[in-house]
């Protein structure tokens, strides 16, 4: 059989669509207990260079400023990068916000002490390039810090429903590869030293399992753009899936919607 050619260019396009289509700045306020917790385990020091990819609205990027660092944010969605400027007025935090692609960064070979991504580089198209990218810009010795959904966790089942409805271009591996220790190993290889990985869970907490459907049906761009694929009566099918998958992690009966959202937490050190 004949190995699928995958247009990376053109999946990187409409993905930019996809996450310009919602506002993910709506999803991620209620994620930056993690942010904080990922700069904590990278042990972040005041004066580093640090660099988030697909930083969205700034999350990392401010947790990281306000412990005194350099702290620039990347992204390919400009009105994320706005909201994240407009945030760090209101927070009196100092970080400057440029717009690329993960894939193909606009910075020098090394120049970061610190290279982290929150939910983020773990869904560019072509997950070798964007680690080989993430290796390039980082000093010998210094340290990638990510946080990724895991297969397994909430979120991955979630992606997991998604495309039984709503399949992703053939080829694309499942962005929640990276929150799994052997993906990552495979991706850095010699290019790492050491990685330190802690499995971990967001407690999500929303009014009810509809309003968390309506919610990220509304903002997020990968279920936004997945029901607008789907024709009334694909859309009623998805939504009953995604409804049913909320009832079944729940862990407030009928007071709220409450869930652990498993991630994997990772450091680890640039060789050389």
């Amino acid at each position: 059989m004949a190995e699928t050619t995958v247009d990376y260019q053109a999946i990187t396009a409409a993905q930019q669509k996809v996450w310009s289509a919602g506002d993910f700045a709506r999803v991620a306020l209620r994620l930056q207990i993690v942010s904080e917790t990922l700069v904590e385990a990278a042990d972040i020091i005041p004066g580093e260079r640090v660099l988030d990819v697909a930083c969205g609205s700034g999350n990392t990027a401010i947790a990281a400023a306000r412990r005194f660092t350099r702290v620039t944010g990347l992204d390919y969605v400009p009105e994320l990068l706005e909201h994240a400027r407009e945030r760090c007025r209101a927070e009196l935090a100092e970080a400057e916000f440029v717009e690329g692609d993960a894939q193909a960064m606009p910075f020098e070979d090394a120049s970061f002490d610190l290279v982290t991504s929150t939910y983020g580089v773990m869904f560019a198209p072509d997950h070798q390039r964007s680690a080989d990218e993430l290796l390039r810009v980082c000093r010998p010795g210094g340290r990638i810090a990510l946080v990724n959904w895991t297969p397994e966790g909430y979120i991955g089942e979630m992606f997991s429903i998604i495309s039984r409805h709503a399949p992703p271009p053939a080829g694309v591996q499942p962005p929640p590869l990276w929150g799994t220790e052997e993906h990552l190993g495979k991706l850095f290889g010699d290019g790492v030293s050491e990685i330190k990985a802690a499995r971990r869970d967001y407690m999500a907490r929303y009014p009810s399992a509809q309003f968390l459907l309506d919610y990220f049906r509304d903002w997020y761009g990968p279920t936004k753009m997945a029901f607008a694929r789907l024709d009334e009566a694909g859309q009623a099918a998805l939504a009953e899936d995604l409804m049913d998958q909320a009832r079944r992690h729940n862990m407030a009966g009928d007071a709220a919607q409450i869930a652990p959202w498993n991630y994997l937490e990772v450091v680890a050190t640039r060789a050389g």
